[in-house]
């Protein structure tokens, strides 16, 4: 797959294009994706970043960074990716001046977006508004109940399994592997430290069962209340692994939660509850 940055990364093609910012590439995305792919142009995914509402002035957390979001899509079985970047010029194009600069360089015959699908200055334009610029669109229709937003409310409220259907795959959570208090290895559970991009999103604060290079894993979101922790911490003991992982780039699949976070009265409580977290962790099946 190719993947550009710019229009002239692209050779000229009749290309089959699906428009959307595809953060986390859920079960409704890719089914606009699929309907480009299941076409005789060159399919092209034309996606965005930073996302709109982070230019826009407001807070939104990512699904998954750009990187993940391409091979998601690249998963889809689409011939090029075109990443355009958002700007507040081209937010206040409307929406004939977005189509001028953006779907007519770019060889836009066909167009494949989801039937909410806005775009232009003040979300002015949809799918009528593009068939009347001349463009044969097929608006796709949503999937009930998905949506970034809906999958985002349920991974704030720790219910990764709702958001994994939605999803149609574990929800991630990715980061470097750091330095931290090295408690988990006195206690017999090293863990590892993740530190994750804060632009993306992580579960609520609790204990979750998920998995990580085939390994089972329990992993930690919260603020270690039992040492009286006041920052965020993402720790993740793999279950069954003795080596080094500082420096390493881990990809967690977050499978399900197990408990919320609370202090111990003492450690060897806080032992027996790990003991009991890790034999969930291993019994815990994968969704999506």
């Amino acid at each position: 797959m190719i993947v550009g940055r710019d229009l002239q990364q692209l050779e000229p093609a009749r290309r089959a294009v699906a428009i959307g910012v595809f953060d986390g590439v859920h079960m409704g995305h890719r089914a606009v994706i699929g309907a480009a792919v299941d076409n005789d142009r060159r399919s092209t995914v034309l996606t965005f970043d930073p996302h709109p509402r982070v230019v826009l002035g407001y807070g939104v957390q990512l699904l998954a960074s750009l990187e993940r979001r391409i091979e998601l899509i690249e998963e889809c079985g689409v011939d090029e990716v075109l990443v355009a970047e958002f700007t507040p010029d081209l937010s206040r194009l409307t929406p004939s001046e977005f189509a001028q600069a953006v779907l007519e360089p770019v060889g836009a015959e066909t167009i494949h977006v989801g039937a909410d699908f806005r775009f232009g200055h003040g979300r002015g334009g949809d799918v009528e508004v593009l068939r009347s610029l001349g463009y044969p669109v097929s608006a796709v229709d949503v999937v009930p109940g998905v949506s970034s937003s809906e999958i985002r409310a349920s991974i704030g409220e720790g219910d990764v399994a709702r958001a994994a259907g939605m999803l149609g795959r574990p929800f991630e959570v990715a980061g470097d592997v750091v330095v931290g208090d090295r408690r988990g290895g006195t206690l017999g559970f090293p863990t590892a430290n993740l530190a994750v991009d804060p632009t993306l999103l992580v579960p609520a604060y609790g204990i979750y069962a998920g998995q990580v290079s085939g390994k089972r894993v329990a992993m930690s979101v919260g603020v270690n209340p039992h040492y009286g922790g006041t920052e965020r911490r993402i720790e993740a003991h793999l279950i069954d692994f003795d080596g080094d992982l500082y420096g390493e780039y881990l990809t967690v699949e977050v499978w399900q939660r197990l408990r919320g976070e609370r202090a111990f009265e003492n450690e060897d409580a806080l032992v027996q509850q790990i003991d009991r977290d890790v034999a969930d962790a291993r019994a815990a099946t994968r969704p999506g």
